[in-house]
């Protein structure tokens, strides 16, 4: 019987700290494999949703440069086209966040021991982020805060380059506006005037790259966004805390000299 079973065997004894068996070495190894290759394959599919956009905006700028007479609306139809992308891909980056999350608390409470000589000990779960995670999952990232990332990374630049190619219809193709009001009909889309076609265009950029720099400002000043597992690393903050003290002391030892 081993002193995992003696403990367990005796509910009066003190409980176990750790379990070093190569049974459960094994198991959290496949285990980590298990959670690397989803948050592989949910990458590949946030990629599938990224080439979908690029390629609807490329066709959607080739019918619009087509001829003289091209509407602007295709660029305005694949910009909607590329709003649902977004929130599909926000969608499964919440998914991907989630494998992610698993794998880097499987890093760091598991391979950094070993990488440290340590060895493969690993500590008893009892209510902490990865065994509630398991118990009971969730969304580790909010859909703003993944609408803000997917901006930031892909549809932040396909959106630009909508707008300048808006401007640019209506601007320049197929010869330069001369006055204000040329520049306002060309804009018209179909029954919808051509200032409010103008406005509606100004609002969504500013909407978006509000949204874009508001979760960046959040992710930057939010230091919790990953200290629901790092916070329970007290033996990584309390080595951090300590080489910082001696680091100190050093240095008041050098300066007294």
């Amino acid at each position: 019987m081993t002193e995992f079973d003696n403990d367990m065997a005796d509910p009066d004894g003190d409980p176990p700290e750790a379990i070093c068996g190569s049974k459960e070495v094994g198991a959290i190894a496949h285990l980590y494999r298990a959670e690397v290759y989803r948050s592989t394959v949910w990458r590949q599919r946030l990629d599938q949703t990224t080439n979908w956009a690029v390629i609807s905006t490329g066709i959607g700028l080739s019918v619009s440069f087509a001829s003289a007479q091209a509407s602007p609306f295709p660029i305005v139809l694949v910009g909607a086209l590329c709003i649902v992308f977004l929130t599909l891909e926000s969608r499964r980056y919440r998914f991907f966040y989630v494998w992610r999350f698993r794998a880097r608390v499987l890093e760091i409470a598991f391979y950094v021991p070993m990488l440290r000589g340590e060895g493969a000990r690993i500590p008893l779960d009892r209510g902490t982020a990865l065994s509630d995670d398991y118990e009971k999952p969730q969304y580790r990232i909010s859909m703003i805060r993944a609408i803000g990332r997917r901006l930031r990374r892909n549809y932040g630049w396909l959106f630009a380059i909508l707008g300048a190619a808006y401007f640019a219809k209506i601007a320049i193709h197929p010869t330069d506006v001369e006055t204000w009001s040329q520049f306002i009909r060309r804009a018209h889309i179909g029954p919808i005037p051509g200032l409010v076609a103008i406005a509606g265009g100004l609002t969504f950029h500013a909407i978006w790259i509000g949204i874009a720099v508001k979760t960046w400002l959040d992710e930057r000043y939010d230091k919790s966004k990953m200290a629901d597992f790092l916070k329970s690393r007290q033996d990584v903050n309390t080595n951090a805390n300590t080489l910082d003290r001696e680091e100190a002391h050093t240095s008041m030892d050098i300066l007294g000299r």
